[in-house]
């Protein structure tokens, strides 16, 4: 199963402003990679807040919602779960899904990325300066990555592709 990590970062390093700012600050390349990324996966995982915060389903795609509680009147092709992610993963994998995109927020990003289950981060950074906010990870990380790809655009935006090293930890 590819696990990958898909998010839009600040040049100084956040995902956002706080729980309830929406994405409308990056980048329409952003915006265009992760539509093409998250429909190949054809499977979004994200957090409560998120789901908010986006406040309907990402068309053409099984919306997976993180919620403690029930979430009422959800639309066709959204599903609330708490399970970990390994069961999570072993379920869609059984469902027929060979890609799973985890898209936010930072508690969400974390709790995959400790979970040892993804191998890639595609990461957008956006030439944008919030100076305090939301980071990508809620917790200490000492991952190593891979690059795999680097592309800018004209405007300033770097996106980035990077691999999970062996899911091992730096020493």
């Amino acid at each position: 199963m590819n696990c990958f990590i898909i998010s839009c970062l600040t040049a100084d390093g956040y995902i956002g402003k706080n729980s309830a700012h929406a994405a409308t600050w990056t980048s329409k390349e952003d915006k265009k990679r992760f539509i093409e990324i998250t429909k190949r996966a054809g499977v979004v995982v994200m957090g409560q807040n998120t789901w908010f915060t986006i406040g309907r389903p990402l068309k053409d795609r099984l919306n997976i919602v993180y919620s403690p509680t029930p979430i009422e009147n959800l639309p066709e092709g959204v599903e609330i779960t708490m399970k970990s992610p390994a069961d999570l993963l072993k379920e869609l994998e059984e469902r027929g899904f060979k890609e799973v995109a985890i898209c936010g927020g930072s508690q969400i990003y974390t709790m995959f990325m400790k979970s040892g289950l993804v191998n890639k981060l595609y990461l957008t950074i956006e030439p944008v300066v919030f100076g305090d906010g939301i980071k990508l990870f809620k917790e200490d990380m000492n991952q190593k990555l891979k690059l795999d790809k680097i592309e800018s655009t004209p405007g300033g935006t770097v996106l980035l592709d990077y691999s999970v090293v062996n899911n091992e930890a730096l020493v």
